[in-house]
């Protein structure tokens, strides 16, 4: 009796250890997975676009250039850049239950879905326009943490039947260009009045201090069609360790730094590739004296251009 006792009892203690070491490995897994996901964590900057057989000029990031994520126990907080959820953070769960956001006008919402799987944070929006009406389009997104980032997929098919994808990185993990060498004084040909207009009847202006004190100062403002402004912005151009550093700041916003890293007597090249858009500053003397500047990405896309004019000219 005592004796099949025991052997019972050794049973029961193998069960209960099997249901442990059981309990521990999932247990272990869903940690595993949650400090996974903690890595989605902060600000992500867009680095390049991965989409394979996409042309130059078609390199796009797949979402914003610039989101913030944050996770949470069961939870990932859209924050910033995933669009739907204006200007409020964004809580879904993480077990594809519907979290819905009312729209500005009654009876729109935004449907938000997530799940984790394997290290992937998967989330996807639908949008309802009118009460009562099914949902009109649908993105989907998928999170990976790589050796070399965060690697974005997106159902934006710029390319048709290709999911769009994209590298991203914390700022402080993207390195800054080598500024070349150089004094206020190479740029010397920037200074002066310069003005364009649009087709569609808008104006646009910089007005550059010449070269003194290791520094050029600017200012520009835009105009529309009514004769309304509807931008401006306070630019410098700096020396600094050497080299030359362009300030921007839209409308009086803190300031956005730019490395020049290469120039010519008719040409400066500013980067900063942690900054979300525009990453890339040209400014380059036409042959008929103009002045052009474009903005865009580091590598690919389409530059916005706009073309000045000296006044007076």
């Amino acid at each position: 009796m005592l004796q099949r006792f025991a052997i019972f009892n050794s049973r029961l203690t193998t069960l209960a250890v099997l249901i442990l070491v059981a309990s521990l490995s999932t247990t272990g897994i869903a940690s595993l997975q949650a400090n996974n996901l903690k890595a989605l964590d902060g600000e992500w900057i867009f680095v390049e676009d991965r989409t394979e057989g996409r042309a130059l000029e078609h390199l796009n990031p797949p979402m914003n250039s610039r989101f913030i994520l944050k996770v949470e126990e069961g939870v990932v907080v859209l924050v910033w850049g995933h669009g739907g959820g204006g200007n409020r953070d964004v809580r879904v769960k993480l077990d594809g239950s519907p979290t819905e956001i009312a729209g500005a006008t009654a009876g729109t919402l935004t449907r938000y879905r997530a799940s984790s799987k394997d290290g992937v944070l998967s989330y996807e929006m639908e949008f309802v326009r009118a009460a009562g009406k099914a949902p009109e389009g649908q993105i989907k997104r998928e999170f990976r943490i790589t050796k070399d980032g965060l690697v974005v997929r997106s159902n934006l098919e710029l390319t048709p039947g290709v999911w769009s994808v994209g590298l991203f990185r914390h700022p402080l993990d993207i390195p800054m260009p080598t500024p070349a060498k150089a004094t206020i004084g190479d740029l010397a040909w920037i200074s002066g009045n310069w003005a364009g207009t649009r087709s569609t009847g808008s104006s646009f202006e910089e007005r550059w201090s010449p070269p003194k004190g290791g520094a050029m100062l600017a200012t520009s403002r835009s105009v529309n069609a009514s004769g309304k402004m509807f931008a401006f912005e306070f630019l410098r151009i700096v020396e600094r360790d050497g080299g030359l550093v362009y300030i921007a700041q839209p409308n009086g916003a803190t300031p956005t730094e730019f490395v020049m890293t290469e120039f010519s007597a008719k040409k400066a090249v500013f980067e900063n590739p942690r900054h979300d858009y525009p990453k890339r500053i040209v400014y380059e003397l036409s042959a008929e004296g103009g002045l052009t500047a474009t903005i865009g990405y580091t590598k690919g896309g389409t530059p916005r251009r706009f073309e000045f004019k000296r006044e007076g000219s």
